[in-house]
């Protein structure tokens, strides 16, 4: 598409359904807000967990200083390896009070944010390392892009849908 407007979201994600996607158990993704959206919209009561990864890398933008980077990704890890969920959200508030008086904006932000990518504690835990991130998907992604580039003109949607669903 276009862009990542919830309209755009929206017709991507009734597409899948049309074509028979169902079952959903859980939607991963980044904190996109069209896509944050339509998924509102059309999956209702499925959940949805932020991913891991894009979070530590959004948190980023918040560290007021570069010294301390190091230091807010180990608290971040802490909370997302501990052993349930329960421990995460103790975890969680201690670190929001550690930097409430030194990075507020960062401190504010956890408190909403991080709680977001705790959703896959709601699972089987032999299930949360796959599931903690979007990193299988984007790598999925990532092969796509590669076979097609070489391809680059496919003869009909039959023959690019054949490579996209072998892989």
């Amino acid at each position: 598409s276009s862009s990542e407007a919830e309209q755009h979201w929206r017709l991507f994600l009734e597409n899948l359904i049309e074509l028979g996607m169902h079952g959903v158990q859980l939607i991963i993704s980044d904190d996109h807000s069209g896509l944050r959206r339509a998924r509102q919209a059309l999956f209702t009561g499925i959940p949805w967990h932020r991913c891991q990864f894009h979070l530590q890398q959004n948190a980023g933008q918040y560290v007021p200083r570069k010294r301390m980077r190091a230091e807010v990704a180990a608290d971040i890890r802490a909370i997302f390896n501990a052993p349930d969920r329960a421990q995460a959200e103790a975890y969680l508030k201690q670190i929001v009070v550690k930097y409430s008086d030194t990075a507020s904006e960062l401190a504010d932000w956890m408190e909403v944010a991080i709680p977001e990518g705790l959703t896959v504690f709601d699972f089987p835990e032999s299930h949360r390392r796959r599931i903690r991130t979007s990193n299988m998907l984007e790598r999925v992604s990532q092969e796509v892009k590669r076979r097609t580039r070489v391809v680059r003109i496919f003869p009909n949607p039959s023959a690019c849908l054949r490579v996209v669903s072998a892989l």
